[in-house]
């Protein structure tokens, strides 16, 4: 009997200290939680849906089933009143002519003496309704789209491009990462937009007195962009916008797998949330502007802008939210390594 003790006891000082690195790690992870949640929230500014990346994840058994190489479903396109919303002036050259709650996503339009710059392109089905549409009920001219800068490899991002490249021809741009995915995805070929501008981390693309510096931040897709917008005008004041392409961490999508495992893609997502924040922050930036409807109540912000009175604080002027927005993804996404690692 003695002959077992050893093996026997060291089994149980092994249990013991596997036991206390999972407690560790969960009590970190709780940690990073309580950091993001004690930002996620200021009135007028409010980033909880944010905070919402922090869920300790499921069960395995209770995960989906994982889709990276599933033939892609039958297109549907919703109903009008579920991405329809009217187009409306944000700042004195921004405007918003994207997508309603239920498609959730954004398109901005930055306009110049040289032309307009379209951050995003929302869907193929609403892109002449929300955009062409849109932008002549605000005044202006879609022929005169010179680029859309397209942050991510999603549909609801760079479908619509499809649309405008074969109407208006603006110069089409994302990175090489996210074309190939394009070039991949189960999607069909006529909501894919044909190959053209590469954007390399760092690149600038200036039209007329706006430059817009684009920067890689693989996590939400591979190649997602990332992108600072100045200037922003209001009246005698200028600003500095920051949009950080997507929301969530993605494995896969549309048949195309984007990283080798979920830890690298958290790990990866992190370490790009983590340098633009210091970008964005080194940079001044002070306006929040959002890929998705839904992330700060992009709608209720832009209301609020036609009741704000002469002189008044900007809804969208806010360099608290800026840094405050990449904070809570970091701490989220460090709780993620570590509920992980607790396991």
């Amino acid at each position: 009997m003695k002959r077992y003790l050893a093996p026997s006891f060291c089994c149980l000082l092994l249990s013991a200290g596997l036991a206390t690195k999972a407690n560790a790690q969960a009590s970190n992870a709780q940690a990073h939680v309580a950091a993001a949640k004690a930002v996620a929230y200021e009135p007028g500014q409010d980033l909880t849906n944010l905070y919402d990346t922090c869920a300790e994840p499921r069960p395995a058994g209770a995960q989906p089933a994982a889709a990276a190489t599933a033939a892609p479903a039958t297109r549907r396109i919703p109903p009008r009143n579920q991405w329809y919303t009217a187009p409306a002036k944000v700042f004195d050259n921004l405007y918003y002519v994207g997508g309603a709650l239920g498609d959730n996503n954004t398109v901005w339009a930055v306009t110049t003496p040289d032309g307009i710059i379209l951050i995003d392109a929302g869907w193929d089905y609403s892109a002449e309704e929300l955009i062409i549409n849109g932008l002549k009920k605000l005044g202006f001219d879609p022929g005169q789209i010179k680029y859309v800068l397209l942050t991510t490899a999603k549909p609801q991002n760079f479908s619509g491009a499809r649309y405008l490249q074969d109407h208006t021809k603006p110069r089409i741009a994302l990175s090489e990462a996210d074309w190939n995915v394009v070039e991949k995805s189960n999607l069909p070929a006529d909501m894919k937009p044909k190959k053209d501008m590469v954007i390399t981390d760092g690149q600038k693309v200036t039209l007329g007195d706006v430059t817009v510096t684009l920067y890689v931040t693989p996590g939400n897709s591979p190649g997602t962009l990332s992108m600072l917008i100045s200037p922003l005008k209001d009246g005698n004041q200028k600003h500095v916008g920051s949009h950080f392409g997507g929301r969530g961490v993605f494995t896969q999508g549309d048949g195309v797998q984007y990283f080798p495992s979920e830890i690298e893609a958290i790990r990866t997502w992190a370490e790009q949330i983590k340098r633009y924040r210091e970008i964005a922050e080194k940079a001044g930036a002070d306006v929040f502007l959002s890929p998705r409807v839904n992330i700060d109540r992009t709608l209720d912000k832009i209301n609020a802008i036609q009741f704000r009175k002469p002189g008044g604080p900007h809804p969208l002027v806010s360099k608290a939210a800026v840094s405050r927005g990449q904070t809570i993804l970091y701490e989220c996404m460090e709780a993620q390594l570590a509920y992980r690692a607790s396991k």
